[in-house]
Order: C-alpha cells, then sequence, then structure tokens
C-alpha cells in the first residue's frame, strides 16, 4: 500500500500561536478580528463574531492562516422575521475544542452574501443548499445552481414566505455534456455516460453524471437529492422531547444510533439536561455496537462493488452483521429503527437476564478476532483487491480538510481526528481505545481503517460490559428526570457534533423559547466526503471511480436528508 506524507500545515504567526496550543482566548481572536467585526452574537458551543457579507473570504483566510482554523465544519443559513443570516462553524483538525462562528447578517430584500468556496471548497456544496432551501445568493460561487430539489422547483422551502401548497413542475431535460467540446482532441471526443440513479454501484438514489474521455473519467458530479425529505423541516415541526430523536433513525440508516446521540447532545446542551453515568455507558456501548453495523456493511458492500465477491466476504460481513442485530434487537426491540436514546438518558436497562445479554454479547466479541482474520485472508490478500484498490482514489490530506472530509476516509489520509476523542462525549474518555489512521489516502487505506475500528469498537464495548455488570445496584439510572414540556431560553444557538460510523455528524440548534426548534440544521458526514469524490475520480478508469465511490460509504438518507 502507498504511503503518502502529510503536507505541512501552512506557518502560523507566532503572535497568535497560542490559539492553537490552549483553548480558544476570545479576547485574542477579537483583537485578530478587529478590523472585521461589527458585533457579537450568543452561542453555546463558540464564540461568536458579527462580520460583513463582503469581508467573508478575508476573515475565513486570516482564521485559517493566522490562527489554524483549517476546518470548516458546517454553515447553517436561516431566515428571521428582519434578516437573513449565513453562520460559518470553524474549528481544528488538531484541536477540535476551539470553535469559532462567523455570523453574516443579510437583509431581507437583498439576501447576498460573499461565497467562502475560494477559500474552503467544501462550502460549495453547503452554499448550494443554502440557496436552495432557504434563498440566500453566495456572491463569486462558482456553480450556485439547486443541489437538492430540481432546477425548475419553485419558492425555497426553508423560508418564512414559502407555499407549501403551491403546485410544482418538474421540468424533465436531456444532461448535456459540459466538457464536449474542450475535451475533444484529434479524432477523439468526450462522452456522457450517466451512472445512477438506479444502480446497484451507487448505494441508493444516487445519480453521477461522469464525462469520459476514452476510458478515463474527465469529470464527474454527484446529483443527488432524490431522497431528499426536507427533515430538518421536519425536525423544526416536532417538540424537543418525544418527536425528533426518531426521525434521526432515517438519516444514517446502516448504523444508526450515533445519529440518535447527535440529536440528545445538542437539545440536553440547550435545555441543560444531564445524564447519568451509567446511562452514558449504555449509550456508549450501544453506540459502538451500532458502529460495527456500519463497518460491516460497507466492508460487504465494498467487495461486492470491486469484485463482484458475493458468496463468501459479503455474506460472510452480513453473518456478523446479524450477531450484532440480534445484540442491539435484544437491547432496544428493534432491529434497524432502533429509538433507544431519550434525552437524559436511555429508555431502559439491559434485558432480563442480564447475565444472557451479557454472556451473548461477550461471545460474539470473543470470536471477532478470529472472524477478522478471515477478512484480512480474503481481502487484504487478494491480489485482484489489491489491484482495485492501492493507489485508486487517492486524497491528499490537505484536499481532504479543504473538503471538510472527515471520518474513516479522513482518517485513511492520516488526518487524526475523531470527535469522541477531540471533543469528549459519553463514557469515551474513561475508556481504552485509540483512534485508527492511515497514511495510504487510497481506498485501500479505507478499507482497512474501516477494519480496524471494528476491533476499536469492540474493545469499547467488552470495557462497558464489565463496567455494567459491576455497576452498583442502587446506582443503575437510566434517566435523568427531564420535564415533560421542554422550551428551551429563545435565541439559544449551538452546534454539537458526535462521531457517526461515517464522520462528523453535527447538528446546529436555535430555540424561540417554544416547545419545537426555530432552526435545526443537520451536518452530515456524507454529503460532505461525497463532494470529494471528483477529486478522487478524475483522471481514473471507470471501475476506479465506482471502487473510489464504495470506499466513501455513504447513506443516501444522510446525503439527502
Amino acid at each position: 500500500m502507498s504511503e503518502t506524507p502529510q503536507r505541512e500545515r501552512p506557518s502560523i504567526d507566532p503572535e497568535y500561536d497560542h490559539l492553537r496550543k490552549e483553548s480558544v482566548d476570545e479576547a485574542t481572536l477579537e483583537e485578530l478580528l478587529s478590523e472585521y467585526v461589527l458585533g457579537r452574537d450568543d452561542h453555546e458551543n463558540a464564540p461568536a463574531f458579527v462580520i460583513r457579507p463582503t469581508d467573508v473570504q478575508e476573515v475565513l483566510r486570516v482564521l485559517r492562516e493566522e490562527a489554524g482554523f483549517d476546518h470548516l465544519s458546517c454553515i447553517t443559513s436561516q431566515e428571521y422575521e428582519d434578516r437573513f443570516e449565513s453562520i460559518l462553524h470553524l474549528t481544528k483538525y488538531d484541536r477540535r475544542t476551539h470553535e469559532v462562528s462567523l455570523v453574516v447578517q443579510l437583509p431581507r430584500d437583498d439576501p447576498v452574501c460573499q461565497s467562502a468556496e475560494p477559500v474552503f471548497r467544501t462550502a460549495d456544496w453547503h452554499e448550494r443548499e443554502a440557496y436552495d432551501l432557504v434563498g440566500i445568493e453566495y456572491e463569486g460561487h462558482p456553480d450556485l445552481r439547486r443541489i437538492l430539489l430540481p432546477e425548475s422547483w419553485q419558492g425555497h422551502p426553508l423560508s418564512l414566505d414559502y407555499d407549501q401548497n403551491k403546485p410544482q413542475v418538474i421540468r424533465y431535460a436531456e444532461h448535456a455534456n459540459p466538457l464536449a467540446e474542450s475535451r475533444r482532441v484529434g479524432e477523439s471526443e468526450t462522452m456522457l455516460l450517466n451512472i445512477g440513479p438506479h444502480h446497484p454501484a451507487t448505494h441508493g438514489v444516487l445519480h453521477l453524471r461522469t464525462i469520459l474521455d476514452g476510458e478515463t473519467v474527465a469529470d464527474v458530479d454527484p446529483d443527488v437529492g432524490y431522497l431528499h425529505r426536507c427533515e430538518e423541516q421536519m425536525c423544526q415541526q416536532g417538540t424537543y422531547r418525544h418527536q425528533i430523536i426518531p426521525y434521526s433513525n432515517r438519516w444514517d440508516y446502516t448504523a444508526n444510533l450515533p445519529n440518535e446521540w447527535a440529536v440528545a447532545r445538542v437539545i440536553e446542551d440547550v435545555a441543560d439536561i444531564e445524564v447519568p453515568e451509567y446511562a452514558q455507558v449504555l449509550r456508549t456501548m450501544a453506540t459502538e455496537l451500532g458502529r460495527m453495523l456500519g463497518h460491516f456493511l460497507a466492508l460487504g458492500t465494498f467487495a461486492l462493488d470491486v469484485y463482484g465477491e458475493f458468496t463468501a466476504i459479503f455474506q460472510y460481513a452480513f453473518r456478523d452483521r446479524e450477531v450484532v442485530q440480534d445484540i442491539l434487537e435484544d437491547l432496544t426491540g428493534q432491529r434497524m429503527m432502533f429509538y433507544y436514546f431519550r434525552l437524559g438518558g436511555v429508555c431502559w436497562d439491559l434485558p432480563e437476564p442480564r447475565e444472557e445479554f451479557l454472556e451473548k454479547t461477550r461471545d460474539f466479541l470473543d470470536e471477532l478476532p478470529a472472524k477478522l482474520d478471515e477478512y484480512h485472508d480474503l481481502i487484504v490478500t487478494n491480489e485482484i483487491f489489491q489491484l482495485r484498490t492501492v493507489n485508486t482514489g487517492v486524497l491528499e490530506p490537505e484536499v481532504a480538510k479543504d473538503y471538510g472530509v472527515t471520518g474513516p476516509v479522513a482518517r485513511g489520509s492520516g488526518i487524526d481526528y475523531d470527535v469522541r476523542r477531540d471533543d469528549p462525549y459519553g463514557y469515551y474518555e474513561n475508556v481504552e481505545w485509540d483512534v485508527v489512521t492511515r497514511n495510504g489516502c487510497d481506498n485501500h487505506a479505507r478499507v482497512l481503517c474501516r477494519m480496524q475500528e471494528v476491533e476499536e469498537s469492540a474493545k469499547i464495548v467488552q470495557q462497558c460490559l464489565d463496567l455494567l455488570e459491576d455497576w452498583p445496584e442502587d446506582e443503575r439510572t437510566v434517566q435523568s428526570n427531564v420535564p415533560r414540556t421542554l422550551k428551551p431560553d429563545a435565541d439559544t444557538e449551538t452546534y454539537r457534533a458526535v462521531e457517526s460510523a461515517k464522520g462528523e455528524l453535527g447538528i446546529y440548534l436555535r430555540s424561540d423559547g417554544t416547545n419545537s426548534p426555530a432552526r435545526f440544521k443537520i451536518r452530515s458526514p456524507c454529503f460532505h466526503n461525497l463532494s470529494a469524490l471528483p477529486e478522487m475520480a478524475e483522471g481514473e478508469y471507470v471501475p476506479d471511480l465506482i471502487a473510489s465511490l464504495g470506499s466513501l460509504d455513504i447513506v443516501l438518507g444522510s446525503v439527502d436528508r
């Protein structure tokens, strides 16, 4: 496997070097941005600075080059009665707890903001989504068009004046070849190849507009939105107490317990809800079992993608996944849409008889090393697999950061970033485990990263089982006392994230004093990771494009929301 060294980080101004070493000093940040700051806003998770719409790029460059904020994790767009807002949430790949928010306030009659795309490539899809759903325009964006809804859609669904009853007429048009003239060399000419949306290799309803120059991929444009259900609006219409967490199971439905934790964490933050320590152990154990669900599925389907292996690896992966699903069914009562988390804890304790559940789970963990050895023998040493994955789909570390890539895709490029460790929650900081990274930067590295993460999840589950078994009987509190109706203070804003099987799953929430959120923005790791596909696939062959897409392990329920 190829080893690609990480590039050096841009030099940091020594005057502000302490911003990278200690907790964020708001006064120093304010001094750094003094010529750009119009005012301050109150965000629970980070200092928030109001800046001019025309200063976005300059402020981002200052924060990136002089203070080390190299991760634009999310852009939230929203509308108030008197203005629009575009909020940029920044942090650092090497220090997750360093966070800063940039708030850009825009007039209702002309919501135009300078694009962040020239500084962070990940802003491309974010700003297209903000334009699509809210109606904010981004000046200087290279390709500002709808991304989740059809181009002929009328109105913006998350704007305050959107008419949900207005009939929509969808225009069907033939796909044009954007490179037809420019890529023609001699007698050759480019060809438009539609891959998907109904194709097994796209892992859902995903359409890839692919331009071929001979057998080489000259351009690929992921066309998403076929599974869009406006989940954010559905969450804004639900109540905090019971009606939002169940929706989250529908995002990444292959490994959905981290989704529940993302919702629980952000609501518990704004409502100041404490979670009992015993419940944190249960949450941690259940979530790591859920992570295994996602990684087993990713491994099996990837083998099917790259060399059609159905009889062995695919079925072995489902064999082991079924065991984990049986364990989670015993724990939660469900096999897919678990809804195990509740605000302030979980819905119930380990099933009775407790000893039987512990024994069943430990039996699985005891057998797991031998099963992982089987995967290594069948996959890692397979010559066809190596030919299809080594040095294909290369994603350099700095490119991955530019696109906001996280999870095994980022760690497969040597980026040592994991929200569980870098912004601790639950019981993760009290158990022993390691963050897995690989320096190959290719499809092979990403597969190995997921296989090793299964081992680390098993370590965590084993320690949680030991803790749960010995926990004092009179301290087994699974939920704190949460009010029946939650109404956080108006204008409380925060952004919180967890580490899902696919990467950083974050949620921005703003309350308005009622029992439902005024704004609920979902930061999907699959959305970000998929946006980097052109960087991995252009210049490769079509089979390599399929392998690169499979190595991203996307779920369209998470991409489209």
